[in-house]
């Protein structure tokens, strides 16, 4: 009969790792959330910036989609957000039923200032890494960028 007890002992470290990486990433980004620029905006909101600055123009429907909410609280947002001179409305090219969103100026310039503040502040967690936590920080970065993105 063949042994287990190694898969099961691999099984168990990265069930242990799962947990850790959950835990983690749960008390890190909550810590980045309180480093915001404008208080003003919902994490929600800035996450449709955000997914706005990184994929670029969209329908309500394609943010809605890539934001995991339902299209009418996609649409709530995106008028929130053009209120507030973030975002524009414009006719869709091929589809005159439909809108774009894009960022506006200020939402570019807004976001820009807050990756600055957030990045200042976890520079300055960080410079109390060795140099071989350094090495792993930037092993894992774009595994964990990947994940964030799955």
């Amino acid at each position: 009969m063949p042994d287990l007890s190694h898969g099961d002992e691999i099984e168990n470290e990265n069930d242990s790792a799962v947990n850790a990486l959950r835990s983690a990433v749960m008390r890190l980004g909550r810590r980045l959330k309180h480093q915001r620029v404008d208080e003003s905006l919902s994490p929600t909101e800035m996450s449709v910036l955000g997914t706005l600055a990184r994929c670029g123009s969209a329908t309500p429907g394609e943010l809605a989609r890539k934001e995991h909410v339902q299209p009418p609280s996609m649409t709530r947002i995106v008028a929130l957000l053009e209120a507030k001179g973030l975002v524009r409305l414009e006719p869709h090219p091929d589809d005159r039923r439909q809108k774009v969103v894009s960022q506006t100026e200020e939402a570019e310039a807004m976001l820009e200032e807050s990756r600055r503040k957030r990045n200042v502040w976890l520079a300055s967690l960080a410079e109390g890494l060795d140099e071989d936590e350094w090495a792993k920080l930037r092993a894992a970065a774009p595994v964990l960028e990947k994940l964030a993105h799955l």
